[in-house]
């Protein structure tokens, strides 16, 4: 965000925030950075970002493999340290099971004639569990050889968990049940979760299942003895993600409930018709639950709702401690330190929970899902993606170096750069900075190279070329010695925006006789003339006024009061800068080059003045715009707007009797300057009657006018010209 201030150290800086009357575009500018919003809309490589907008080093992250599949859902890890992982693809007629010995290269370990690979686990013999869809089989795997272990007759296996019996517990859908399977393949019904999906499931320290379901969102704990009890129920549809840790459970829900409470089955996208029974190896496809379908091709993967985290402590005592509105909660972890680590998409951003108050974004992986977690020995977590199926190792230890190339700085207008100041603690390691600039608003080509830039605790002037636009591009490297990272908060950039001279763009001349500020004293009635309004309000300079007479009110409209003899300049008027603007306002005549200056430093973008001091004619206006209230006197600029000529009359028009005679009264009005508006005339003193000319049409300078009459009456004329100038006659018909 650009602020008037920022800066944490400069009292200049301090003074234009209590005083932001004062503040105007071509004062010194800050650009603050220090949220993680901010810092986030730049490219951050190898770096972790705090929710209080804190940088440092991310944990080391390496790619361990990249398979072919398009997600890998699912990794575990035998007694030996050997990796096997596995996902799928909703094309095809097998999946792999791909195993990794540390040190050594990846390698398919079996092949299963089926479309993907949901789940795995690892028995005390180190005999790898695969759960397979469409048909939700599992099947035991023995030096690469698969054999059919167990047929769940379900559509889904979510999860699956060995207890310390040898017992393998499965966690189903579309029927929501918790089986109990031997570890000679005989497995029964555990436990109903009258659910449609037991979504997620994890087994604590004491032997119990932790399971998350879908559609309502529960978190159950149930007992070996097959009793269940809600530890708590969501505010979201579907738990997808579990984990415990010395007895603190963690569960992650996406999407939102159905309206009015009524939990509905979800919508499944079509899938093509179940096999026959036995028919396992043949190639068909099958869909997931719709509020988080796999993260393949074209399916997203979006949840509406978002997603949350919650904690339900030992004694029970569940709350929300992370959430998110955008990104879709798939697995849930925990560092070498015991902080939960939640994966995300689809922007593939690995949250790390350091407190009720506090998360990072650890790390952001190139693929766009974060599919599952792994605790690994020496404190090494491992993960694997979607879009695609990677699988990636995460810390111990942190990157070496790390950089964050910021947004581009728009400076609205050809700017001086200043100093960058830098706040931060350093528990070790060394911050650098270098910026570039241009004026074009994308850096990749026609921009000044990465200049350095030497911060120290007065900041450090930018070298790079005044211009419009600017980047920035941080750059932190860890303590060789301690290998502690350094920390980094806000990122404070001073400029100076050039300043561009003001412009006039429109000058309006209001109806005659109204002025914009009304004055003190009462309308003298007796001069104004009948039907005149006492006010009259004016759309914004530059809107027309209705064809009927009428306003239409719109934003910058004004309201003019009737005032005799006065006449008001409009105008419009901006500046580039957004500076305070100040006006002089001068007159001339039409013929006379000498101008006269009625009112000089007007902070309002309106004048009136009294015509009477004026002789009748034509006039020419001129306004120029000074942006001195916010400049020094060297950088004022001005510039200046002539209006079209305008009219000041305040002569009445002059009426001559032509004849008077023969029952009639005829008489000529004319207006040196100014069109004749209208005529009235009285016999013997008695209702003021509206008068045609001759020719029916109010239409010039000079009219013809009958009026009938008997003889012996007393004949009043009036005429108004258009400037409301009133004149009159009275004479005796003959």
């Amino acid at each position: 965000m650009i602020q008037y201030s920022g800066s944490r150290r400069g009292a200049a800086f301090l003074l234009l925030a209590l005083v932001p009357s004062l503040v105007s575009a071509v004062d010194t500018h800050v650009w603050e950075q220090s949220e993680q919003a901010e810092f986030a809309r730049g490219t951050a490589k190898n770096l972790s970002i705090r929710s209080d907008g804190h940088l440092t080093l991310a944990p080391q992250f390496k790619e361990l493999d990249s398979t072919t599949v398009p997600y890998l859902w699912a990794v575990a890890q035998d007694s030996k340290g050997v990796l096997y992982y596995a996902g799928g693809a909703p094309t095809g007629a097998s999946t792999k099971i791909y195993a990794l010995t540390l040190g050594d290269k990846p390698r398919v370990y079996a092949e299963i004639a089926s479309l993907e690979v949901h789940a795995l686990a690892i028995d005390s013999q180190d005999r790898v569990y695969a759960a397979v869809l469409p048909d939700a089989k599992i099947y035991r795997i023995e030096k690469g050889k698969p054999q059919l272990f167990f047929d769940a007759k379900c559509k889904y296996i979510w999860s699956m968990a060995f207890d310390k019996s040898g017992n393998l517990f499965v966690a189903t859908g579309d029927s929501g049940l918790i089986y109990k399977v031997a570890p000679d393949g005989t497995g029964a019904k555990f436990f109903d979760t009258e659910e449609t999906h037991a979504r997620s499931m994890v087994l604590d320290g004491e032997g119990n299942l932790i399971v998350g379901t879908e559609p309502s969102g529960l978190i159950l704990r149930i007992t070996p003895a097959a009793k269940g009890f809600v530890l708590f129920q969501a505010n979201k549809r579907e738990v997808t993600a579990v984990a415990e840790h010395n007895g603190v459970i963690y569960a992650g829900a996406v999407g939102n409930k159905p309206s009015g409470g009524l939990i509905s089955a979800p919508v499944v996208p079509a899938a093509a018709a179940a096999p026959a029974t036995g028919s396992a190896s043949a190639p068909h496809t099958i869909a997931a639950p719709a509020s988080l379908p796999p993260p393949v091709n074209s399916l997203s993967g979006s949840v509406s709702g978002g997603s949350e985290v919650y904690r339900i402590e030992k004694d029970g005592f569940a709350e929300k401690v992370w959430g998110s509105n955008t990104d879709v909660v798939y697995a849930i972890g925990f560092d070498a330190q015991g902080h939960p680590l939640v994966g995300t998409g689809n922007k593939g951003i690995i949250h790390r929970l350091d407190s009720d108050q506090i998360s990072t974004s650890l790390l952001n992986v190139p693929p766009t899902q974060v599919t599952s977690f792994l605790e690994g020995k020496n404190g090494v977590v491992y993960a694997t993606t979607g879009n695609v199926g990677n699988l990636y190792s995460i810390g111990p230890g942190m990157e070496g170096t790390g950089t964050l190339e910021s947004e581009v700085l728009d400076a609205n207008e050809f700017a001086t750069w200043g100093k960058i100041h830098l706040t931060d603690v350093l528990h070790g390691g060394s911050v650098s900075i270098e910026t570039r600039s241009g004026n074009v608003n994308h850096p990749e080509s026609n921009w000044t190279p990465w200049s350095k830039v030497d911060v120290s605790e007065l900041g450090g002037q930018i070298h790079s070329q005044s211009a419009r636009y600017l980047q920035y591009r941080l750059t932190l490297a860890k303590a060789p010695a301690t290998g502690e990272s350094p920390e980094l908060s806000a990122v404070d950039i001073a400029f100076l925006p050039k300043n561009a001279a003001p412009k006039v763009q429109q000058i309006e001349i209001a109806p005659f006789n109204y002025r914009q500020a009304p004055s003190n004293q009462s309308l003298d009635r007796s001069i104004q003339p009948s039907g005149s309004p006492t006010s009259i309000t004016l759309p914004a300079v530059g809107q027309k006024r209705s064809s009927s007479g009428g306003v239409e009110v719109a934003a910058g409209a004004a309201t003019l009061q009737y005032n005799k003899g006065f006449a008001t300049i409009r105008w419009n008027a901006s500046d580039p800068n957004g500076d305070q603007l100040s006006f002089k306002v001068e007159l001339r005549a039409e013929n006379d080059p000498t101008w006269r200056t009625l009112k000089d430093k007007l902070l309002d973008r309106y004048f009136a003045f009294d015509t009477a001091s004026f002789p009748d004619g034509k006039y020419i206006a001129r306004i120029t715009a000074s942006d001195a209230p916010s400049n020094t006197p060297a950088a004022v600029l001005t510039s200046s707007l002539e209006s079209e000529s305008f009219t000041i009359d305040n002569t009445p028009p002059v009426i001559t009797v032509n004849s008077n005679g023969a029952k009639s009264v005829k008489f000529t009005a004319k207006d040196a300057l100014s069109w004749i508006d209208k005529a009235e005339y009285s016999l013997d003193g008695g209702e003021w009657l509206a008068l045609l000319p001759d020719n029916l049409v109010t239409d010039s300078q000079s009219l013809d006018y009958t009026i009938s009459a008997n003889p012996g009456q007393m004949v009043s004329i009036r005429v108004y010209d258009e400037n409301d100038n009133v004149s009159s006659k009275v004479i005796t018909a003959k």
